[in-house]
């Protein structure tokens, strides 16, 4: 048996016993892949993890930067209390709208708000509204601007609150200095971001399972 095979059959049996997708979450998927939007959203044991994380933080309010399908939005917004905000930001349009109808089947339109455009350009915008600080952000969105979400996290958040950064162990080749690759550079810009910016505790984890090789970055804001 071959190690991806391997991961992919210890992912099933996770799945199975802790993480079944319903029929909301299911039809998430469906309709994402039947809009031909591209396989990268997280597993289902990894939208566990993202709920579990904002339960165990008692978030009120969750920042996503990347929508896609609304897969991860809607393991997201089930954390949330019945007055709970998330807002969740999506580059693309067809994203948006197939991402707009997933959470709206799931029964979490009321709490989720998806807006569309560059990032870069909600944030400041997002900003400029003086929400209350996020108590949790889930950065998934193009790896070259993940060190300037990192920055726009910190803004918006509070003493207290989580950043995780997804996909950032780019099957490996996060370890190379020399990569010249966008993806690379921005996650490596991320990281060490985290590692080294006073107002942050950070760790990754390296994970395997059925998309392969990847990991993520988890940070607690300090101050």
């Amino acid at each position: 048996m071959s190690d991806s095979q391997l991961w992919d059959d210890v992912d099933d049996y996770f799945t199975r016993h802790l993480a079944a997708d319903d029929d909301a979450l299911a039809a998430a998927l469906r309709d994402s892949t039947a809009a031909g939007l591209p396989q990268v959203g997280v597993t289902a044991t990894q939208g566990k993890l993202l709920q579990l994380l904002a339960q165990v933080q008692g978030a009120r309010t969750i920042l996503e930067i990347g929508t896609l399908g609304g897969y991860s939005t809607i393991w997201l917004a089930r954390a949330l209390p019945a007055d709970g905000r998330l807002i969740s930001l999506e580059y693309n349009p067809l994203h948006a709208e197939v991402a707009t109808r997933n959470i709206a089947r799931a029964g979490l339109d009321g709490i989720v708000e998806v807006r569309v455009g560059p990032a870069l350009e909600s944030l400041p915008k997002l900003a400029d509204e003086h929400p209350p600080p996020f108590d949790l952000v889930f950065i998934d969105a193009d790896k070259a601007n993940n060190a300037h979400y990192v920055e726009w996290a910190l803004r918006l958040t509070r003493a207290g609150s989580l950043i995780v950064v997804d996909n950032v162990v780019r099957g490996g080749r996060v370890a190379d200095p020399g990569s010249t690759e966008p993806d690379v550079r921005g996650t490596r810009a991320a990281v060490e971001l985290i590692g080294s910016h006073p107002r942050l505790s950070g760790t990754a984890v390296q994970t395997v399972g059925s998309k392969g090789y990847d990991g993520f970055a988890l940070a607690r804001v300090l101050g």
